[in-house]
C-alpha cells in the first residue's frame, strides 16, 4: 500500500477514503492508515517489512499440513500409540511382581497426578501450535532442545522396536506349522522334552520355548556378549526388511493413509485379547494364574520400587515425552476437545493394561497346573512373556496353531500402532522444521525412504548373535532417566516460563463451547502442572539415579561390563543435554545483556498463535513474520492524534486490525 493510491477504512463506507496528503511518522516499517472522523473505526495494517528475508514470499509449491479425517482417526491413533507390547507383557509382570492388586493403588495415583496431566500437556501443545516437536516451541524457543531431545529419544525407540516386530514375523511365520517348533509334539524337541541340559545355560534345563528363543530365533548362545556381537541373521534380517517396509507404506500418504490402517489394526488386538479372555476362563488351573495376578500384599505399597514401577510403567505404556502424541495432535482441528480426548485415551490405555492381564495369567495359570508349579515360576516379563511364557502355554492348548497365529498377529499390530506414533513424531518434526519436502510426493517419499532405510541398516546389529545384549542396552536407556527430564522440563517450561494461566486459556479457547466441567478439571490439572507432577517426576528421577549406580545391569546370566553401562548413560545423556544445548543456542541469537537475552529467548514468537487466526479465518491460510522488529511508518491525516506509546505493535494486533 502507498501513500498516493486510495484507502479504505475499515468501519466506515466502502467509498470513504483517506485523502494522499498525509503525513507520515516511523516507529516499525509498517503503514497505518487511521482515520478519526468514525471514533468506531479501527485501523488497517500492512506489512512492509524492510528486511528481505521478512518480505520473501511464501513457497507456493509447500503443502499446507494435513487434518485427521475424523476424530475417531485421532482417537485410535493414540489409542493405538500407547496401546502397545509393555501393555500385555510388562503390566501384568509388574502387578503380580508389586503386590497383586495393591500394585493399583499406586499406578492410578501416578496415573491421575502425573500420566493424565502430562498427557494433556503434550496433547494440548500440539494442537494448539499445529506443529510438531521442534517447531512448537515457537512459545518458548529458550525451550526448544525439548523438542530436540524428544526427537532423539523417538529415533533410539524406532530403533530397537521394530526389531520386536521383526521377531514376531518370526513366530508368526513359524505358527503355520503343526506341529508347533517351540511345542514338545515337535520331533527336534524330544530330547530337551526328557529333560536334558543343553546350551550354555549350564545346570539349567531349558524348555523348547527357550530352546528355540535362545537358538532358533536369537543365536545368542552363540555369542560371548556385548562385544561379541557375530553375524547377522539373515531370517531375521528378512523379517526386519518386511517390517520396515510395511511401516514405509502405511506412512506413505502421512496421516491420510496410517489413520485409516489404525481402523484395523487399534481394534483387532482388544478382539483377540476377548478371545483369549474366554478361552483362558475354560482351562484348568485358570483361576489360580488370576488370584495370583491379584492378590494384595497390602505391605509392598511401602516399597519405594513400587511407586517406581508403577510411574515408569506410565511412561512406558502412555508414550509420554516421545513426541508421538504432540506430534498426531498437531493435525488436530483447531476446536476439537482436548480434555474429553485425554481422558478417554488415559483411561482406555489403563483399563487394557488390567484387562490384559487376566488374559495372561489365566492361561499361565493353566500351564503351571499342567506342569505341577507354583505360577510364579512361569511367569515372565518383557521379551521372556512374549516369546517365551506364553507361547508355551499356548502350545499346551487343543489347536494350538490357530492360537499362536492369532497372538502373534495381535502382538504384530501393537507394535505396529505404536511405531507410527514414533515415526509420526519424526517425521512431523522434520517436515514442520523443512516444509519445502512436503511440496511433492516423490520428495516425502525418498525422505520417508531414507529415514526407513537407515533405521533398517541401524537394526541390523540388534539381530546379530548378541544382538539381544545391545537391544537391553537401548532398552535399558532410551527410555530412562533422559526421558524423565525432558518431560520435567517441559512441565517446568510451559507452566513457568510459558504461563500456566496463559496454557489454560489456550486450552479454553480450543474448547469453544466449553463445558462447565472442562473449567473445574482444569483448576485441578493446573495444580498438578505446578506442585504435583514436578515434585512426582523429581522422586522418579532420584530414584532412577540410585538404582542405576547400584544395580548391575543384566541379561539373564550375563552382567553387562563397565563400558556397556556407560554407553547407555551416554545414550540417554544425548537426549536431554539437547535441553541446555539448544538454550544456549537461543540466547546467542539475542542482544543485550545475559538477562535480556533470557527474557527475550522466552518470549512466544508472533507465529505461535497462527493455528489459532487460520481455525478461525475460514478462508485462505496466513502466515506471520516471526518477530518484528523493522522500523515501521504510521500515516496520519491533518485531524488525528495517535500516542505511539499505548499501541501494540505485534505481528498479533496488526493481523487482528486487519480483521476488523
Amino acid at each position: 500500500m502507498t501513500s498516493e493510491e486510495p484507502k479504505t477504512t475499515p468501519g466506515t463506507d466502502s467509498g470513504q477514503t483517506i485523502p494522499p496528503e498525509t503525513k507520515p511518522t516511523q516507529p516499525n516499517g509498517f503503514n497505518l492508515n487511521h482515520d478519526v472522523v468514525d471514533p468506531s473505526s479501527r485501523p488497517t495494517f500492512e506489512s512492509q517489512p524492510s528486511s528481505p528475508s521478512s518480505s520473501a514470499p511464501r513457497d507456493p509449491e509447500v503443502l499446507p499440513r494435513e487434518q485427521w479425517g475424523g476424530k475417531y482417526e485421532f482417537l485410535l491413533s493414540c489409542i493405538g500409540y500407547c496401546v502397545g507390547l509393555g501393555n500385555v507383557w510388562r503390566f501384568p509382570y509388574l502387578c503380580y511382581r508389586n503386590g497383586g492388586g495393591v500394585f493399583l493403588i499406586p499406578y492410578f495415583i501416578m496415573l491421575f497426578f502425573t500420566g493424565v496431566p502430562l498427557f494433556l500437556m503434550e496433547l494440548s501443545l500440539g494442537q494448539y501450535g499445529a506443529a510438531g516437536p521442534i517447531t512448537v516451541w515457537k512459545c518458548c524457543p529458550l525451550l526448544k532442545g525439548i523438542g530436540v531431545g524428544m526427537l532423539c529419544v523417538s529415533m533410539l525407540v524406532c530403533l530397537y522396536y521394530n526389531v520386536i516386530i521383526a521377531w514376531t514375523f518370526f513366530y508368526l511365520g513359524s505358527s503355520f506349522q503343526s506341529p508347533l517348533p517351540w511345542s514338545c509334539d515337535a520331533p527336534a524337541n524330544a530330547h530337551l522334552c526328557g529333560n536334558a541340559t543343553i546350551g550354555n545355560f549350564s545346570g539349567r534345563t531349558l524348555s523348547p520355548s527357550e530352546a528355540f528363543w535362545n537358538e532358533r530365533v536369537l543365536g545368542v548362545v552363540n555369542s560371548e556378549g556385548l562385544h561379541d556381537p557375530g553375524p547377522v541373521r539373515w531370517p531375521l534380517a528378512l523379517c526386519l526388511l518386511a517390517a520396515w517396509v510395511i511401516i514405509f507404506f502405511c506412512m506413505l500418504k502421512g496421516i491420510r493413509s496410517s489413520g485409516k490402517v489404525v481402523y484395523v489394526t487399534a481394534t483387532f488386538p482388544y478382539i483377540v485379547l476377548i478371545v483369549l479372555i474366554i478361552r483362558g476362563a475354560t482351562l484348568e488351573g485358570s483361576l489360580q494364574g488370576v488370584a495370583f495376578y491379584l492378590t494384595p500384599d497390602w505391605s509392598r505399597l511401602a516399597s519405594a520400587q513400587v511407586w517406581n514401577d508403577a510411574a515408569s510403567q506410565i511412561f512406558y505404556s502412555l508414550g509420554i515425552g516421545m513426541g508421538g502424541l504432540l506430534s498426531m495432535a498437531s493435525y488436530n482441528k483447531f476446536d476439537n476437545n482436548v480434555i474429553r480426548d485425554c481422558l478417554v485415551i488415559t483411561i482406555g490405555n489403563c483399563s487394557t493394561s488390567f484387562f490384559a492381564g487376566f488374559a495372561i495369567f489365566s492361561i499361565l495359570g493353566h500351564m503351571a497346573w499342567r506342569k505341577g508349579v507354583p505360577v510364579g515360576e512361569v511367569a515372565d516379563t518383557g521379551p521372556g512373556l512374549a516369546f517365551v511364557a506364553y507361547p508355551e502355554a499356548l502350545a499346551l492348548l487343543p489347536g494350538s496353531v490357530f492360537w499362536s497365529i492369532l497372538f502373534f498377529l495381535m502382538l504384530f499390530m501393537l507394535g505396529v500402532d505404536t511405531l507410527f506414533g514414533n515415526m509420526e513424531g519424526i517425521t512431523t518434526a522434520v517436515l514442520d522444521e523443512f516444509p519445502q519436502l512436503r511440496s511433492s510426493m516423490k520428495k516425502k517419499s525418498l525422505f520417508l525412504g531414507l529415514l526407513c532405510s537407515g533405521f533398517y541398516l541401524m537394526g541390523l546389529l540388534l539381530i546379530t548373535d548378541g544382538g539381544i545384549y545391545w537391544f537391553t542396552l537401548i532398552d535399558s536407556f532410551a527410555t530412562s532417566f533422559g526421558l524423565i527430564i525432558i518431560t520435567l522440563f517441559m512441565c517446568l517450561g510451559i507452566s513457568f516460563f510459558y504461563g500456566v494461566n496463559q496454557f489454560c486459556q489456550d486450552i479454553i479457547d480450543m474448547i469453544c463451547l466449553c463445558p462447565p466441567w472442562c473449567g473445574k478439571v482444569l483448576l485441578y490439572f493446573k495444580a498438578c502442572w505446578v506442585f504435583c507432577t514436578p515434585f512426582l517426576l523429581l522422586f522418579i528421577l532420584t530414584y532412577i539415579f540410585i538404582e542405576m549406580y547400584n544395580t548391575p545391569l543384566k541379561y539373564g546370566a550375563y552382567v553387562y561390563p563397565r563400558w556397556g553401562k556407560a554407553l547407555g548413560v551416554c545414550m540417554g545423556a544425548t537426549c536431554c543435554l539437547q535441553i541446555p544445548i539448544w538454550a544456549i543456542v537461543a540466547m546467542s541469537k539475542e542482544t543485550g545483556t545475559l538477562k535480556d537475552r533470557f527474557k527475550k529467548s522466552i518470549r512466544p514468537l508472533n507465529s505461535w498463535r497462527v493455528n489459532n487466526l487460520n481455525s478461525s479465518g475460514g478462508g485462505e491460510e496466513r502466515v506471520e513474520p516471526e518477530r518484528v522488529e523493522a522500523p515501521f511508518t504510521v500515516y496520519l491525516t491533518d485531524r488525528d492524534t495517535v500516542n505511539l506509546t499505548e499501541l501494540d505493535f505485534t505481528a498479533m494486533a496488526w493481523e487482528n486490525g486487519t480483521e476488523a
